[in-house]
């Protein structure tokens, strides 16, 4: 069964993938979301470069429910990427939901400033 649905979630992502791509003016803000941890990245697709990161490993003193942590893993990247000067984003959900920690982080981006 969880084969079938990793399955599923990959053909989404290919197909947000074929019609979303990052530049260094409007990089790419892409999700990874595992059982206990959710990662956020900014990348620039034209030059393959990470150009920052956060995740819940980054935020140590944070606690509350996996929810309020992904808030702030996206408070935490909208401010790095402020600091680097860049305010717009494409969103990159790679094939999960738009519900729960995803939607969370995604609040907390636009909270801490981003514009996507």
């Amino acid at each position: 069964m969880t084969a079938i649905k990793e399955l599923r979630r990959l053909k989404i992502r290919s197909k947000i993938r074929g019609k979303i791509s990052g530049v260094s003016t409007k990089p790419r803000l892409a999700v990874f979301r595992s059982n206990t941890k959710i990662y956020a990245q900014l990348i620039d697709d034209a030059n393959g470069v990470t150009l920052a990161s956060s995740s819940t490993t980054d935020l140590k003193k944070v606690k509350g429910t996996k929810v309020e942590i992904s808030k702030e893993v996206g408070k935490k990247i909208a401010e790095v990427a402020i600091s680097k000067g860049i305010s717009d984003v494409v969103f990159d959900r790679a094939g999960y939901l738009y519900h729960g920690r995803v939607k969370a982080l995604a609040e907390g981006a636009r909270e801490g400033g981003l514009k996507f």
